[in-house]
């Protein structure tokens, strides 16, 4: 292995890069030739040229400046092999600007992988920081830096970061509110902020929905809701709860002294490059604060009607319904069941410029560019009621309610539909047939629903089985049973069932995203003839399921046999759907 010094060697001993890369046969001389009149016009380096014109790879411009320099190419990096303390006193934004990693080290040597040989000041930075030799190593740029991503993840994991902490002392966590500098940069703040730093950047990078910051007697855990399930992560020392509520609270402005009340507030931060948004709500508790962050990923893209999971001919009848001239459509679940999602997914269906799209929403989740949304605020009284009758004043065509909680609202949303509008809404309810007597108990006449109401769908998530690591599994027939499944004997020998197994890929749960499962209530004749008569729950889904209604236990079997989730996941999710 050659030495930083060794490698270098004189100019003139050197072959050029760009006659290396023609005897490799990566480009042709005139390439070359062009990519020099370039160079002549606007200097640069050849190879960053020759990159820019998408004549070259990486990997082709590793391999020929390990042969001009006489270094080792690595071509592939197993960041699990190196060891997180390495990079202990060295900063991301360095190790990115630079594009080098520390691989591996013993007490005179430190072998450190490089994009750029002649980074000479980066190299020497090294070996000032490690006080030893260096051995230089040639990597491709995009290995590379994926492999320093993967290691700084690493040393900012949490229960590392805890396990680093031990007896430190905690410090003032009294700093100024975080400025739009990425978080993952600040390696140099107080261990309370690395700390707190490290939980919000590995809840982003594990795909989490919510943290929880949990006091007990003895120490705090701390729990991340991944996939619609709560997962420990790590528990801290007692003695850093106050530090830890009191950094989070000043992030979010709430009042630090304030520890007898709930309060409410909203975070901005940049993670990775990526802007994020928490929703901040704390509680007191017999043991302390208790804090909970839900994550809006300001890039997660709104998904189409495709992406969510509908079984084609539920595809079909949810694209007709959303192109009605009028009507309600309600989706129901309980939170965190994908209903919001949807609907935004309906409206960036129908969003055109012929037609006027307003939302009144708590809080509103994504921006949609094209459509007017609002944000209830209950400290100046503007609530759903109230902008729902803003709304009607400013000719909408399609109208979104965040949800229908009270007789005003559901009256506002029944008038707004029989004037000729088109009514988005979310109900919490356990099924789709419940929306009709929650808006009976609510006050609304049941004529007015009756003839208001278009369709009601009910919805929930169920984990996605990881595609890399899912095993085929024989189910017992009492399972299939209870999944409702017609011949469970014969589909037991005939179909393929899967389970989860769990690898690196979905942090070994076996599970990895979620699909939606559903049942559509189409308010036909018969549906619409009970609804007058109050009928009950139960009568109304007897009466949609022999108008087609497929229900949420049976869409999910279907998505079993798809092998898109198991059946412990459909039974976990439809427990009351019998």
């Amino acid at each position: 292995m050659a030495t930083a010094t060794a490698g270098a060697g004189s100019l003139f001993e050197r072959r050029m890069i760009g006659e290396i890369l023609v005897d490799m046969g990566a480009v042709s001389p005139q390439t070359i030739a062009s990519a020099l009149e370039v160079q002549a016009d606007r200097g640069g380096r050849l190879g960053e040229i020759l990159l820019s014109m998408e004549a070259v790879n990486d990997r082709q411009i590793a391999q020929a400046l390990s042969e001009q320099f006489g270094l080792e190419l690595r071509a592939t990096i197993d960041s699990d092999q190196v060891d997180p303390k390495l990079v202990a006193d060295l900063n991301l934004a360095y190790a990115r600007g630079n594009v080098m990693l520390p691989l591996s080290a013993d007490d005179h040597h430190v072998v450190v992988a490089v994009a750029d040989p002649l980074n000479t000041y980066g190299i020497d930075d090294i070996r000032t920081l490690f006080g030893r030799d260096i051995d230089v190593v040639v990597a491709p740029k995009d290995i590379l830096m994926a492999a320093i991503h993967k290691v700084f993840d690493r040393r900012a994991a949490a229960d590392q970061v805890v396990d680093d902490l031990g007896s430190t002392e905690i410090g003032d966590v009294n700093e100024e509110l975080l400025t739009e500098k990425d978080i993952l940069d600040e390696d140099d703040e107080a261990p309370i902020i690395r700390l707190v730093n490290s939980v919000l950047s590995q809840a982003i990078k594990e795909r989490a929905s919510d943290i929880h910051i949990e006091p007990y007697e003895r120490d705090i855990v701390i729990r991340f809701r991944k996939d619609g399930v709560l997962k420990e992560i790590v528990r801290a020392p007692k003695r850093f709860q106050a530090s830890i509520a009191s950094r989070i609270k000043i992030m979010g402005n709430l009042n630090i002294a304030e520890k007898r009340l709930p309060q409410d507030g909203r975070i901005r931060i940049k993670i990775a490059g990526r802007d994020v948004d928490l929703r901040l709500s704390t509680v007191p508790t017999s043991h302390g604060e208790r804090i909970v962050l839900r994550i809006l990923d300001k890039q997660t893209v709104i998904l189409d009607l495709e992406q969510l999971g509908f079984l084609p001919e539920n595809l079909k009848m949810i694209s007709e319904l959303i192109l009605r001239p009028h009507g309600i459509v309600l989706v129901t679940g309980p939170t965190g069941s994908g209903k919001t999602t949807t609907l935004y997914a309906a409206l960036q269906r129908i969003n055109t410029p012929d037609r006027n799209i307003l939302t009144i929403e708590d809080p509103v989740e994504y921006q949609i560019p094209g459509i007017g949304q609002m944000q209830v605020n209950r400290k100046i009284e503007f609530t759903f009621a109230r902008g729902l009758r803003a709304i009607l004043r400013q000719d909408p065509d399609v109208v979104l309610i965040g949800e229908i909680r009270d007789l005003e609202t559901a009256e506002n949303a029944v008038q707004a539909s029989l004037t000729g509008h088109l009514v988005f809404a979310t109900l919490h309810t356990n099924d789709a047939p419940s929306a009709f007597t929650r808006l009976t108990d609510m006050g609304v006449e049941p004529f007015l629903s009756a003839s208001s109401v278009i369709a009601v769908m009910g919805q929930r998530l169920v984990r996605r089985l990881c595609q890399s690591c899912k095993e085929p599994h024989v189910p017992l027939v009492d399972e299939l049973v209870k999944l409702g499944l017609q011949n469970p004997e014969q589909r037991r020998r005939d179909g393929r069932f899967y389970r989860a197994k769990g690898c690196s890929e979905c942090f070994e749960t076996g599970y990895k995203g979620r699909v939606g499962i559903h049942e559509l209530l189409l308010v036909g004749d018969d549906v619409r003839s009970l609804v007058m008569q109050s009928a009950s729950a139960a009568d109304l889904k007897k009466a949609a399921i022999r108008s087609g209604m497929r229900t949420l236990r049976d869409d999910g079997a279907l998505k079993v046999l798809m092998g898109e989730t198991s059946i412990d996941e459909v039974m976990r999710v439809t427990a009351e759907d019998r």
